[in-house]
């Protein structure tokens, strides 16, 4: 329950995180597109501002340097607040603070920080305008439609990135080789690994020992089983129900064997069973492999015969 609860929270975690950074991506994406037609907005008043003003120069006194005319102050400060209330009204980012070193008497907009001098030659003259405009990045706004885009387009991102992790991880699995197991096939004793087709059929007592052997160990892997000692109750007793099982599932009506005796010829007969059975996966049968006695033989007090690797996901028991 703790386990699901982890899972669920790193879940939410991720989709969190994925909503914030798809979020993120479609701001700066919307952030992007404002400052650019922000720019060109910009670019497009001025060309309009000095096509204006160099239409209404020929009939405004802005004096003459080549005659030596002065300015008409006076004059040129009303054509500025007749053209300054025009842009104003007609919401263009920009006004002009000086036209020919006379300056402009009225406010300018707070948002109008940022100033450009434009320059306009004629054959008689230069005109000088100073501009005052709206910086491109104050015109950036948060926008409702990424929030909404992002919201819209996760679950769709979370089904094709899932769809697509399944579909790499099934590919992964056809491609990978199959993992042998040991398969104990109750119903017609044989064991199998899972893979191949091949089968070796055991006789009844060496089947049921091993049978109790592969179970005995996975609910004591740390228990040594020796040959100088009695076989443990636990163990006998496991092999017993096993034999019942085959009386059940019809294989024999004998009497039952004594899984005391002769454990020696019993582990051989199942390591040779094995040794055919895994004849094509050497590093996988050592798992299921009884261990041999090394050095002082199989009465070795150092011996055991115990599988003190195996795990339930090992070992399949069919007709149990």
């Amino acid at each position: 329950m703790n386990s699901l609860g982890k899972r669920s929270k790193r879940e939410i975690l991720r989709l969190a995180g994925l909503c914030a950074a798809l979020l993120v991506l479609f701001q700066l994406a919307s952030l992007s597109a404002q400052y650019v037609a922000s720019t060109l907005t910009h670019h497009q008043a001025l060309d309009e501002l000095e096509l204006r003003i160099s239409l209404d120069a020929a009939y405004l006194d802005v004096g003459n340097t080549a005659l030596n005319t002065p300015v008409n102050t006076a004059a040129v400060q009303r054509y500025l607040a007749r053209l300054n209330s025009a842009l104003y009204n007609a919401e263009y980012p920009l006004m002009v603070t000086a036209l020919q070193s006379v300056e402009y008497s009225g406010e300018l907009p707070e948002a109008f920080t940022t100033r450009q001098t434009l320059k306009l030659t004629n054959s008689e003259q230069a005109i000088e305008i100073d501009v005052a405009m709206r910086s491109a990045m104050s015109e950036l706004n948060f926008s409702p439609l990424a929030m909404l885009f992002s919201l819209v387009l996760m679950p769709l991102y979370v089904r094709i990135s899932g769809r697509r992790r399944r579909r790499e991880l099934k590919i992964a699995q056809e491609e990978a080789p199959p993992t042998p197991l040991l398969i104990i096939d109750l119903k017609d004793k044989t064991l199998g690994n899972g893979v191949n087709d091949v089968k070796v059929v055991l006789q009844n007592k060496p089947l049921c020992f091993y049978t109790a052997l592969v179970k005995y160990c996975m609910e004591n892997p740390s228990e040594p089983l020796q040959h100088h000692k009695d076989v443990p109750v636990e163990l006998l007793n496991l092999a017993n129900k096993v034999f019942g099982r085959l009386i059940e599932l019809g294989h024999t009506k004998r009497k039952r064997p004594d899984f005391n005796a002769n454990l020696d010829k019993t582990l051989s007969e199942v390591r040779a069973a094995l040794d055919e059975v895994f004849a094509d996966f050497t590093a996988e049968k050592e798992r299921y492999y009884p261990p041999r006695a090394q050095g002082e033989g199989s009465r070795s007090k150092q011996h055991s015969f115990a599988l003190t690797t195996l795990s339930p996901e090992d070992v399949e028991i069919i007709g149990n």
